[in-house]
């Protein structure tokens, strides 16, 4: 299995829609972890564009 970065019981607490509670898939978290790695990646690389080694949330 694969490593998250996100934490489902977390994700469980937000998933509500007009203040009802909404069920979580069991491979969300996998997806969400995908779609995080990406954004990073790509913050990553925008610090690096600019010069710098620090990824900055302006990054994001």
């Amino acid at each position: 299995m694969a490593k998250t970065l996100i934490v489902v019981s977390r994700v469980k607490e937000l998933a509500k829609h007009e203040g009802k509670q909404l069920n979580v898939a069991s491979d969300l978290s996998a997806e969400l972890t995908k779609k995080v790695e990406g954004i990073i990646a790509e913050a990553c690389k925008r610090a690096v564009l600019n010069g710098r080694t620090t990824v900055m949330p302006k990054d994001l």
